[in-house]
């Protein structure tokens, strides 16, 4: 058996989903004792600036020394596998990731992956402004050979105040905010919907919300659990139903 690798975690983006990304790695390894989980590091530096803000405007302080600082201090206490599970942060992926010794997981790739293996051909996105404004989604889901569907301007901005006004103020996302970006979705011939921002796994978390949804978080989890070298539970080999 391959000697398992220490998973380090740029966290903080927001705080509960860090903590929800740990919960869900121990989740989903198959171990029955302590010793066989993974080790993992959890650098959980919330002052990283926002990542929307500056994607928007780049005369907001910039996200990428604060992340490439947090990605040197975690491999240089022995991480042999980075995430971060922001997916706004992906903007800065080629710059981060190229300084790096170790893998770096790209989050929203094996999102693609994880639809197209299920044989998915049209998916919605809800994601932040600056996910949706810089292509991120679009850009992995074309290369996998599925056409990315987003919210109209109404609707996104929706998805924005249930992610900022809501989940990170520590407040419940309003159901028919959720609701009204999920019909418009399925009503321009959608197959599936991705819950393309960390914050909108919380809601997932805390209610059902039925077939057709993908969590990046949890897709994310799996891939680092199997990358480290842990086992994974054979219930989340397919994560979308």
């Amino acid at each position: 058996m391959a000697e398992k690798k220490t998973l380090g975690i740029i966290g903080g983006m927001g705080p509960m989903a860090t903590a929800y990304l740990l919960q869900l790695i121990i989740e989903m390894t198959d171990a029955k004792t302590d010793q066989e989980h993974l080790d993992v590091i959890v650098f959980n530096r919330p002052a990283v600036p926002d990542r929307t803000a500056y994607i928007l405007d780049n005369t907001k302080p910039s996200p990428l020394p604060v992340l490439r600082d947090a990605a040197q201090k975690l491999t240089g206490l022995g991480a042999g596998v980075l995430c971060a599970p922001c997916v706004t942060s992906h903007y800065f992926y080629e710059a981060l990731s190229g300084g790096i010794p170790v893998p770096f997981v790209h989050m929203l790739r094996e999102t693609a992956e994880e639809l197209r293996r299920a044989g998915r051909r049209k998916t919605g996105v809800m994601a932040t402004t600056g996910t949706v404004r810089m292509g991120l989604f679009q850009s992995a889901l074309g290369e996998a050979g599925i056409e990315a569907q987003l919210p109209s301007p109404a609707c996104q901005e929706l998805v924005m105040s249930m992610i900022y006004d809501e989940i990170k103020a520590g407040k419940p996302a309003s159901p028919e905010k959720f609701q009204a970006a999920e019909e418009e979705l399925y009503a321009q011939g959608c197959d599936s919907i991705v819950l393309g921002c960390t914050e909108l796994s919380l809601i997932k978390k805390s209610a059902p919300l039925g077939p057709g949804y993908l969590d990046a978080l949890e897709v994310l989890s799996k891939r680092c659990v199997q990358l480290c070298g842990g086992a994974l539970k054979p219930e989340y080999e397919n994560l979308l139903t």
